[in-house]
């Protein structure tokens, strides 16, 4: 079997506004994804007997319950293919850190197996099959940075400046379900616009919870706080902070604590999954 590599990239949350909650339990949010080059790789290779393996990826994650695997039984089923596939997820985008890799792998799978298998599904068909796998997966299925409502899936595309950030893991996994179940998340914050996003920025209104539960993470927000305005991304645990060039990042980047695994990142307005599709 020939395989072929896919990139999935991570993402950023710029800020993270909770505006509500729905009968459903869901939180409306509003929220801008700036796409960035840290990326899995995902390899695929086609089998004609109908199976869908995952004989490499994340160990803590059973094959089963792995985000790949349901998003392309999801596409299998959708399509009505015979075909089948053995993917193989390497890891490079951190685990529970708010940066979007499993369900960044996902998109990539239905993207490229939409591709591999023929299926001929449309963007907007292929975003609706993800969505049940996560709130984060449409945004990488349609493959640009987005200003974002409702759940995360009513999205605008956005011409984001170009930008590097320096991201710190500090070594822990939050629980996105238990940061929107605490009490203490405030969820009216009123609607803005995507221009008073561009002339005030926002904040996270995750970030008092993170901060309060998870001491690293706010030993990392203050550290970060010394040579740039940091940021948690998503629900955590990572952080980030903006700088204007790469030098500015590197230089950030090398005084990080060793316990902690920072990264630097180039900001992406389309994502390198749908590079690969041209």
């Amino acid at each position: 079997m020939s395989e072929s590599l896919w990139p999935a990239p991570a993402k950023l949350n710029l800020f993270l506004h909770v505006t509500g909650r729905r009968a459903d339990g869901y939180h409306q949010l509003q929220t801008v994804f700036q796409l960035i080059d840290l990326c899995d790789t995902v390899r695929i290779a086609v089998r004609e007997d109908g199976v869908i393996e995952r004989p490499e990826g994340p160990a803590d994650v059973p094959p089963e319950s792995d985000l790949v695997v349901r998003a392309a039984r999801a596409l299998q089923v959708a399509s009505g293919t015979r075909l089948g596939a053995t993917l193989r997820v390497r890891k490079r985008i951190p685990m529970g850190g708010g940066l979007g890799g499993g369900s960044s792998d996902a998109a990539t799978v239905l993207l490229a197996l939409n591709r591999l298998w023929d299926c001929r599904l449309g963007i907007e068909e292929l975003a609706r099959l993800g969505l049940p796998l996560g709130a984060d997966v449409p945004v990488f299925v349609r493959g640009f940075s987005a200003w974002a409502e409702g759940v995360g899936e009513r999205l605008t595309p956005l011409e984001l400046p170009e930008r590097w950030y320096v991201v710190i893991h500090p070594g822990v996994a939050v629980s996105t379900r238990d940061v929107f179940q605490s009490p203490e998340l405030t969820r009216n914050s009123p609607l803005i616009t995507i221009r008073a996003f561009f002339e005030a920025g926002g904040r996270n209104d995750c970030e008092p919870v993170v901060r309060a539960r998870c001491p690293q993470v706010a030993a990392a927000l203050d550290w970060l706080s010394r040579y740039a305005p940091a940021r948690l991304t998503g629900t955590g645990s990572c952080i980030f902070a903006s700088c204007a060039s790469a030098i500015e990042a590197e230089r950030i980047a090398a005084r990080v604590p060793d316990e902690w695994t920072s990264f630097v990142a180039r900001g992406l307005n389309i994502s390198p999954a749908h590079r690969s599709l041209t």
